[in-house]
């Protein structure tokens, strides 16, 4: 082995033993996070390439604060104030709280700071196989993460946490949002404790929807539903087109309604992590994002209900 070789291993090596746990991530500031999350440019050709790095979390007394004050300023170029703003989206990033992180623990951090959170994003900028559609919404249970895309150009993203896998998975397969509704109670809710669901979407005749509520930085672990940051639920809410039916053009459609038109076309792709996502790949000297694989084409994931399939039979014999 060349000596430059010997080198890049043991650094290597030295990066698998500081690798940043992603368990215990803790709940996210959804209030705090809202501006990290709005940030938009005039258009998405402005927005530069992101490239990533490792930062190990160091104080001599061994203080994990004053370690966490030392990231703060190195983030925010001297500030320690723009470094705490910054964090919000560090956090994000790592799936993890900075209070969660202690001396010796590795932080991945972003080479840019201030962008478009679509500089951040693992899903391509461009859709080809979505370009035919105005609204296509996917979630992506490996990374817990979602695409709002409007003829295969890349709206906006966000972390999500979608079901429980030993319990109440999210079903993979191709929907359609149906209905909506701005506040919910959640029919799980235990008696005497409502759970109270903001900016709801239906996409599944199941009570399977996407909606605000908590947010822990970890994995999958609601009741079938997904579960957004509220800044994002509020987007996605007035963002996506619901289904119009002989009874109700957005509401939930009375027994006997038929479906005029479907809503916007969301995906459920990728498998649940085990445990928390692993949204990086962890190379010898830097780590990268793990792009999410698309599709081909929408219609090439399997429809997840008879809606989907009656109006797949339509589109087939109007298209023979």
């Amino acid at each position: 082995m060349s000596i430059k070789s010997r080198i890049a291993a043991l650094l290597w090596v030295a990066t698998l033993t500081a690798l940043p746990a992603f368990g215990q991530g803790g709940y996210i500031d959804q209030d705090a996070v809202a501006g990290v999350l709005n940030l938009r440019a005039e258009s998405l050709e402005d927005i530069p390439e992101v490239f990533y790095e490792y930062h190990v979390l160091q104080d001599e007394r061994g203080n994990s604060a004053m370690a966490r004050n030392a990231f703060y300023r190195l983030i925010g170029d001297g500030n320690a104030n723009v470094g705490r703003q910054r964090a919000e989206l560090v956090q994000m990033l790592n799936r993890r709280i900075m209070q969660a992180f202690a001396v010796g623990d590795t932080i991945i951090m972003p080479t840019r700071f201030d962008l478009d959170f679509r500089a951040y994003s693992p899903f391509p900028r461009y859709y080809n196989g979505g370009r035919d559609f105005d609204k296509l919404f996917v979630m992506d249970k490996t990374i817990q993460a979602f695409a709002a895309y409007e003829y295969g150009r890349l709206m906006r993203w966000g972390i999500i946490n979608t079901g429980n896998p030993d319990e109440s998975p999210t079903p993979f397969g191709r929907y359609n949002f149906n209905w909506q509704e701005e506040m919910r109670v959640s029919s799980e809710s235990p008696p005497g404790e409502p759970w109270e669901m903001y900016w709801v979407l239906n996409f599944h005749a199941n009570g399977m929807h996407v909606h605000q509520y908590e947010m822990p930085t970890g994995g999958p672990m609601s009741h079938g539903c997904v579960r957004l940051v509220d800044a994002d639920a509020e987007w996605v809410y007035r963002w996506a087109d619901t289904w119009t039916t002989t009874s109700s053009s957005k509401g939930i459609a009375s027994v006997g309604a038929k479906i005029l038109a479907q809503g916007t076309v969301v995906l459920v792709i990728g498998e649940e992590p085990r445990g928390k996502p692993q949204p990086f790949a962890f190379g010898p000297r830097y780590p990268s994002l793990k792009p999410v694989e698309l599709p081909l084409h929408p219609y090439d994931i399997p429809p997840g209900t008879d809606q989907q399939r009656r109006f797949d039979a339509i589109r087939m014999q109007q298209s023979g």
